[in-house]
């Protein structure tokens, strides 16, 4: 008895984080799942003007199973693989390998600033390269980490990288202007 009296409270306490990383895996999945189907769906051209119907299929497939989910989305575009989350180009005048406030840069997403990530918000158009990434946080099913001083809360997320089909709606990217 004493011996179950020492050791069950850490057993209980291993067992508990053992069900909550399987749960959190299997949220993993279900977002996964949700996303990769999403996405494989917004590179056609009749969804290329519905984002949204596509944001809730996802929120309504992560909900069945975590009903409390906060489920975000976002999209950036680019004219190429190559260019996923990188820096837009820029002259670097004073030679330190940073920009700074007056150099030249070319405004690859058009929001008036440099940014380091060229990427256009939204799904692009016809032929564009898109970063699809959704996350969710959600309340972990078991008081684990609350009992390690831990947040209950978690967030997980997931991109895919896909190119739209060739379609006829969209634009392209704003030429590069700098020398």
């Amino acid at each position: 008895m004493v011996e179950f009296a020492l050791t069950a409270p850490i057993f209980l306490l291993v067992l508990m984080g053992i069900f909550d990383y399987s749960w959190q895996m299997y949220a993993q999945q279900v977002l996964q799942g949700a996303v990769s189907e999403a996405a494989r769906d917004s590179t056609l051209e009749t969804y290329a003007d519905s984002q949204t119907a596509l944001d809730t299929r996802v929120s309504d497939q992560v909900r069945r199973v975590f009903r409390n989910a906060d489920v975000r989305f976002s999209r950036k575009s680019y004219d190429r693989f190559e260019q996923v989350g990188i820096e837009e180009r820029y002259t670097d005048a004073n030679g330190n390998g940073s920009y700074d406030a007056g150099e030249c840069y070319d405004d690859s997403n058009g929001n008036g600033r440099w940014d380091p990530d060229r990427g256009r918000d939204g799904n692009g158009g016809a032929d564009d390269v898109t970063l699809y990434t959704v996350s969710m946080s959600f309340d972990r099913v078991l008081p684990v980490w609350r009992m390690l001083g831990q947040p209950q809360s978690t967030t997980l997320s997931y991109s895919t990288v896909l190119r739209n089909q060739p379609f006829a709606t969209g634009s392209d990217a704003n030429p590069d202007s700098c020398p």
